[in-house]
């Protein structure tokens, strides 16, 4: 039997034990956010198709150019000016994927520019956390607005292993008794949030330093101390980790995993400080 009444008291009986989990419910300032992100993604994998439609069929002709990196705006000219074909449906399919491959960069151009006017837009509370992010390295303002519009507040999560279990990049355990039988990571949790963290952690496998594109967000965002700190202790953390695994004879995959998981923890640690230096603004 089953009526409202009998789900209603199951639910009491779990809400007085505490075995509910809270679920965070984005606002429409994070839900716009979010959206804007996630097309920039798919924009981005738009592009890879292209590219390799575009590159195959090259291939499959013997075009290949000397001393040119792939898709840099060299190459690009290089196709444009100097790959030719006698028969007329080559020149038209050459030229589809041409202009294919500079539609989805168009795209991405504007939709990244997008992102920038909504971030600047954006309520306190999250541009706050998205620039405080920024003083990690591998982390600029799309990727911290990715965590920013997929997660809510971090403040939410009562820990970092909290927090690295949500995303799915903890690993699976099937253990009983005296064996202990684990496997690859969960999975589970938000696979935006999971991509943007292996990429950022591919940063950690350079020596500590802060230079560059770090070294101008930094100044430029005006950042506080508390968070530079703990972008510097990430650094040196992280690049010992990936030195050890790779020691050990870790695929690189692997590694990048294991230093995207730890790199969640000092995520978790900014943003914690920001929200809760936002809180105490709002109040004064």
């Amino acid at each position: 039997m089953k009526t409202d009444r009998r789900d209603a008291e199951k639910l009491a009986r779990c809400y007085r034990a505490g075995e509910l989990t809270a679920v965070w419910v984005p606002d429409a300032a994070h839900e716009a956010l979010r959206d804007l992100v996630r097309a920039r993604e798919a924009a981005k994998k738009d592009q890879l198709k292209a590219r390799h439609r575009l590159g195959k069929f090259l291939l499959r002709h013997g075009r290949r150019p000397e001393g040119l990196k792939a898709w840099t705006h060299q190459y690009m000219e290089w196709i444009k000016s100097h790959v030719r074909f006698e028969q007329a449906a080559l020149e038209a399919t050459l030229a589809d994927y041409v202009e294919e491959v500079d539609h989805v960069a168009a795209r991405i151009l504007k939709l990244e520019k997008a992102i920038d006017e909504a971030v600047r837009q954006a309520s306190p509370e999250i541009r706050t956390v998205i620039e405080a992010l920024q003083a990690l390295r591998g982390v600029a303002q799309t990727t911290a607005a990715t965590i920013v519009s997929e997660l809510g507040s971090l403040a939410r999560f009562q820990s970092p292993r909290q927090l690295m279990g949500y995303s799915g990049l903890v690993a699976r355990e099937h253990s009983s008794g005296n064996r202990v039988q684990r496997g690859g990571i969960t999975k589970t949790g938000n696979s935006h949030v999971r991509r943007v963290l292996v990429e950022a952690a591919w940063a950690y496998q350079h020596r500590p330093n802060v230079t560059g594109f770090l070294l101008r967000r930094q100044k430029n965002l005006a950042l506080s101390e508390e968070a530079k700190k703990v972008a510097w202790k990430a650094q040196q953390r992280l690049h010992k980790r990936y030195k050890a695994l790779a020691a050990c004879g870790k695929n690189k995959n692997q590694i990048v995993t294991a230093v995207g998981r730890e790199l969640l923890g000092f995520i978790w640690a900014i943003a914690v400080e920001a929200e809760k230096q936002q809180r105490h603004a709002n109040a004064a």
